[in-house]
């Protein structure tokens, strides 16, 4: 069983685990053995809040597809452990980051010590770049 927070859990049966043949270099280890792990859990089917699976469709992140698939492919560590624990871990981050609500930025206006010392600082520089004209003898 997968943990988000304390109300929401996957159970194990929703993600699915296959391992594969990592890509890159390694040489013979990465010839012979299959220690990448690619992830896929499908939202639509899960047992997901639907507020998570809402939030989820309207990522626009690449590892979903338009049918609401999550797909993660874990090759970073030499072991398949290692990898599927990342793959996990990396669905969690997901997950998190969209049912995370933003805060609304209210704007502000400059204050006015702010302002003085914006032009002060614009003067002092216009200052030193008209010292640098030609110099009449």
């Amino acid at each position: 069983m997968l943990i988000i927070s304390n109300a929401v859990h996957i159970p194990d049966d929703e993600i699915e685990l296959s391992a594969i043949r990592a890509q890159g270099a390694g040489g013979q280890n990465v010839n012979k053995v299959s220690s990448a792990v690619h992830l896929r859990f499908d939202t639509q089917a899960s047992s997901l809040p639907t507020f998570y699976k809402e939030r989820l469709l309207a990522l626009r992140d690449h590892r979903i597809t338009r049918e609401g698939v999550i797909i993660i492919k874990a090759q970073q560590y030499r072991t398949q452990e290692q990898n599927r624990a990342d793959a996990l871990e990396r669905l969690i981050e997901l997950i998190k980051s969209a049912v995370k609500v933003e805060k609304v930025r209210r704007p502000t206006r400059p204050t006015l010590g702010s302002k003085t010392r914006r032009l002060e600082s614009k003067s002092k520089r216009g200052t030193i770049k008209a010292g640098r004209g030609k110099v009449d003898y």
